[in-house]
């Protein structure tokens, strides 16, 4: 891999020294910050810089694009992020599957720790659940892609997303958006701040209610007087922020957020026939079959607060407290027929505390950002896998379920330091260093029972559940880690509108217990990625032209990975947790913006991965290591993506109009590491967007069409079969052909309308 990465380095440092040398040529009499492109800031490095002074691959994607390009929620920003997957995860409507550079994590349960960090401001959101953020006054998106283990910390081993609120004016605001579309969308957002002392004191809120119909409809159902909608939604979310500033130099910010979603649990599509029950493949890929209630919930709520100290003109002292927690009852059919074959009912119910304190200096040749952090958090939950049928055909009893329970519980502190310093006026160095001790405590709970078993009382219609433990303590433990995540990085200004980078960093994923463990079995050693870059950050003629490339190479080694283990019957779930894996990832992202004219401007994305596993260890029934790693890939990234998109303004007596088209593609990709039955083949989507601003400045209007040609695809699945040699497949669990898939939104057009006050 060392070998690979580093004639992988030199062959990016010749490509761009030679594309360096055409560059200054043209270069030579450019002006720094003409009337060209528009300065993007963002605050990758936790200071406020320039998108083409930071030496990280960043998207940034402002406010004003994602109301042009209609953007609704995060997981629609995959679209403009080379190498990024973010995708509604199979059950909810809130719960994400992030992937950046063929690293993530797709299983959601609790203990189970993201590849990719998500972060509201400077808050990072631990769990999954709730992290499908419907974007509600946002300044902008910041995509982060490579390892950010220096100054985010664990868990940010493929990147990290950065959600950045709005900042406050000081002046009075009233936004009010109303939103028409297809499946009876209904959407409401109200967003103001109002200053109660001049200067001094302001406070802003937001409200959203969205709500749309079912793209699909649960075909069957033994429960009565529920709601059949699939794909349906139903979200209710607020903020609150206060901001005082009793000097200049001060300020201290208090935030709430709220969201609650009450969408239904999404039913998956059946690719095969169900063979103990009537549940053929439907026609619709959204339509699906149930046996499980259809309500689902995801309650997410927040609060922060931020001191900020301008100890002088170089200086700054930063002070971050939040409080987080989640609660998640959910419903989640796997065979997705009307009997209870393979049925999980499931309560996910977390919380987080967090300290940062940071301190940055910044002097005429150097900028250094430092800070101390602490992490404590309680991430808890249980399933029923009920197995009905099984359990009355094999051992005639009423039912069976495997009951599931326990938590992971947290504690991380981190001491952490970054230098930037300028040795000319055209090379720099950068060096940073991470020390993080973590700290997990496990509980885990497992067993049979023979009978069918909801998670609580109530659940379904006249259910109560028998009182006491049903199930035995399988696994009480607690380990501890430490790791050193360095960061060292060297740039090149080679005229004032050209960088080259070259970068070394680490990041690592903690450590954790098997939350679905059946023995006492060991903890899962954390997981490393050592990433390799260089890259080039310009704008070319007379700043109309912005050209952003990224070469780079990763190592992923000791990826946490599932076995299932054969048990003394068709009811057992008993699952391995190991570090078995290997991998290695390179590739090349590009960004291109280009202002064609004054009212036109176009932009193309394209990012390329070549990613394998060269080693799988596992053991054999007569505990001999072999080797499997032809029988895996790396899931939730396709081979290469791109974007290409035009947007283009036209002033008229009545106000500017705004045309906006974008069409992406993604290469074909698996679901699944180990044997995947379900990979989705590549495909494209084409959206356009029409959005007028009334001369005034009051009145906006935005027509938006997504997926205009239809694409079906898909975001998730379950695989519970076995191939066959003659091309069928044999029962797996539950004695069921249950092969699942869940699929993205289909072509949806939709008209908002707003008002400013």
């Amino acid at each position: 891999m060392k070998q690979q990465a580093s004639k992988f380095s030199y062959l990016a440092l010749a490509v761009a020294s030679a594309l360096t040398s055409h560059a200054t040529l043209a270069a030579e009499n450019s002006e720094e910050q003409n009337s060209g492109l528009e300065v993007i800031e963002v605050t990758a490095r936790k200071s406020v810089e320039s998108l083409q002074q930071v030496p990280v691959a960043v998207t940034s994607i402002s406010a004003d694009e994602l109301n042009e390009k209609g953007i609704s929620v995060i997981t629609e920003i995959q679209q403009f992020s080379p190498n990024t997957t973010l995708q509604r995860s199979r059950g909810t409507n809130s719960t994400i599957t992030a992937f950046i550079r063929g690293v993530g994590q797709q299983d959601p349960l609790w203990g189970y720790e993201p590849g990719v960090g998500i972060y509201i401001d400077d808050v990072y959101m631990a769990r999954p659940q709730g992290a499908v953020l419907d974007l509600l006054d946002i300044e902008r998106v910041e995509v982060l892609r490579g390892p950010q283990g220096t100054l985010y910390g664990k868990n940010t081993i493929g990147g990290a997303i950065k959600y950045v609120t709005k900042e406050m004016s000081g002046d009075a605001e009233l936004n009010l958006n109303g939103t028409l579309g297809s499946y009876n969308q209904r959407d409401v957002k109200l967003t103001g701040q109002f200053p109660i002392i001049d200067d001094k004191l302001y406070v802003g809120f937001g409200y959203a209610n969205l709500q749309r119909d079912g793209y699909g409809e649960f075909l069957q159902s033994d429960l009565p007087n529920q709601d059949n909608e699939n794909y349906n939604k139903d979200v209710v979310s607020a903020r609150l922020s206060v901001q005082y500033r009793p000097t200049d130099e001060l300020s201290f910010t208090f935030k709430w957020d709220k969201t609650e979603d009450e969408s239904n649990s999404k039913g998956g599509y059946r690719l095969l026939p169900s063979i103990l029950t009537d549940a053929p493949v439907p026609d619709s890929v959204y339509d699906s079959y149930t046996s499980l209630p259809t309500w689902n919930k995801v309650e997410v709520e927040g609060i922060s607060f931020t001191a900020n100290w301008e100890v002088s003109a170089n200086s700054t002292l930063k002070y971050v407290f939040s409080d987080r927690e989640s609660y998640s009852p959910t419903n989640i059919d796997f065979d997705n027929t009307a009997l209870r074959i393979f049925d999980v009912p499931a309560i996910y119910d977390d919380e987080q505390t967090t300290h940062e304190l940071q301190f940055n200096n910044a002097g005429d040749n150097y900028t250094f950002v430092s800070g101390l952090y602490y992490y404590d958090g309680e991430s808890c939950g249980q399933f029923e896998a009920i197995l009905e049928v099984l359990g009355q055909a094999a051992f005639g009893t009423p039912g069976l379920t495997r009951e599931v329970s326990g938590c992971n519980n947290s504690n991380s502190k981190a001491a952490y330091a970054q230098l930037s310093y300028d040795f000319s006026e055209q090379w720099s160095m950068t060096a940073g260093m991470r020390y993080t001790k973590d700290e997990k405590v496990a509980l885990v709970k497992n067993g049979l029972i023979f009978d069918t078993v909801y998670p609580e009382s109530g659940w379904v219609p006249g259910y109560v559940r028998p009182e006491g433990e049903l199930v035995p303590t399988v696994l009480d433990d607690n380990e501890d880690w430490s790791k050193f995540t360095p960061r060292i990085g060297v740039e090149y200004q080679a005229t004032n509108d050209i960088m080259l980078f070259t970068s070394f960093s680490q990041g690592f994923k903690s450590g954790t217990f098997n939350p679905r463990a059946s023995t006492a079995e060991p903890a899962a050693k954390p997981e490393d990625v050592d990433s390799i870059e260089v890259g080039m950050k310009s704008q070319w003629l007379d700043d109309s032209l912005r050209a952003n490339v990224t070469l780079f190479s990763l190592d992923h080694k000791n990826r946490q990975y599932i076995s299932v283990l054969p048990g003394e019957n068709a009811a057992d779930l008993n699952q391995r947790l190991g570090n078995i894996g290997t991998s290695e990832s390179q590739g090349i992202e590009a960004e291109f913006t280009y202002l064609a004219t004054e009212d036109l401007m176009l932009t193309a994305s394209f990012g390329y991965i070549d990613s394998e596993f060269t080693e799988v260890i596992d053991y054999d029934a007569e505990g001999n290591p072999f080797d499997k790693s032809d029988r895996f890939t790396v899931s939730n990234t396709p081979e290469y993506t791109y974007n290409l998109g035009a947007n283009y303004t036209l002033e008229s007596n009545v106000g500017d109009f705004i045309f906006n088209a974008n069409y992406y593609y993604r290469d074909d990709y698996a679901l699944f590491e180990e044997d995947s039955l379900l990979t989705q083949e590549g495909y494209g989507i084409a959206n356009l967007s029409v959005n007028w601003y009334s001369t005034e400045g009051d009145w906006t209007a935005g027509l938006h069409v997504k997926n205009l040609t239809d694409e079906e695809y898909m975001v998730g699945g379950y695989q519970f079969v076995a191939p066959l040699e003659d091309g069928g497949y044999a029962p797996g669990l539950g004695g069921d052909n249950t092969l699942i898939a869940y699929y993205g939104d289909p072509r949806t057009i939709s008209l908002t309308v707003g008002y400013q006050f």
